[in-house]
């Protein structure tokens, strides 16, 4: 009991993976907390030496600076297309793209999609704010109906926008996925999740059972124009009611 309950266990241990370099992020952002998962599972896994990762442009653009493994840069949502090629070229490496909604869903859908297909055993990280973040804060394919941005303020209108884009839905239809799930990291709770969600995900592609889709709800407080607490209270608010979270498919097991 005292081991449990010893300050050393309530002190927390930064993965090594993880550089110092300081992040560029805005406060409140969900990026870095799902850096820190992805640098953990990919320690606890063994893979630090045989770990690539992929990353296009937008705010994931600089995830190279972070987390201290091989990594590829893409063209604008051509991510599962390069690390399609590389898992093909080195099917030992645990390979992922990490991607945001406007990169995946947007400029990179088809390439989301035909990888997903495929079954290409790779991880796809989607990062859905539902917003283009980088840019200024346009509307994405997965802004809400009635969310305002500098594209559409005064919200989405469904008859002149069309409707929010639920990805993973649609990758739970293809054969070629595994494992299709949307999770969240605003809480220890949900960070637990997300954390479990990324290791099964990076486990399946080892095991070479197909690909998997890790959706992550995410703010973008500074595109949305509300400080990290009111941020994370909305998304629980709205994002969650359009983008409900849970395991969507889960294949790994049979």
């Amino acid at each position: 009991m005292n081991d449990i309950i010893s300050p050393e266990n309530l002190v927390y241990k930064k993965p090594e993976l993880l550089n110092d370099t300081h992040m560029h992020y805005c406060a409140g952002c969900s990026h870095g907390v799902v850096h820190k998962l992805v640098a953990e599972v990919i320690e606890e896994m063994g893979m630090q030496e045989n770990a690539i990762g992929v990353s296009p442009v937008g705010c994931s653009v600089f995830a190279y600076n972070y987390i201290d493994i091989d990594w590829q840069e893409a063209a604008h949502g051509r991510a599962p297309a390069l690390a399609s090629a590389i898992k093909r070229l080195w099917p030992e490496r645990l390979v992922f793209t990490y991607q945001g909604d406007g990169d995946m869903a947007c400029i990179g859908t088809a390439e989301s999609i035909h990888a997903l297909n495929r079954g290409e055993n790779i991880t796809l990280i989607f990062i859905n704010n539902a917003i283009y973040g980088m840019t200024g804060g346009q509307m994405a394919p997965t802004t809400l109906i009635g969310q305002k941005t500098s594209t559409c303020p005064y919200g989405r209108e469904p008859a002149l926008h069309g409707y929010p884009l639920n990805l993973s839905e649609m990758a739970v239809t293809l054969p070629g996925t595994c494992f299709v799930t949307r999770q969240s990291v605003e809480n220890v709770a949900s960070i637990r999740k997300a954390k479990a969600a990324i290791k099964k995900a990076f486990t399946a592609s080892m095991e070479g059972k197909g690909s998997s889709l890790v959706e992550i709800v995410a703010t973008c407080n500074s595109g949305w124009k509300l400080p990290p607490v009111k941020a994370n209270k909305w998304m629980e608010e709205n994002m969650f009611k359009q983008y409900p979270k849970g395991d969507l498919k889960d294949t790994t097991n049979l």
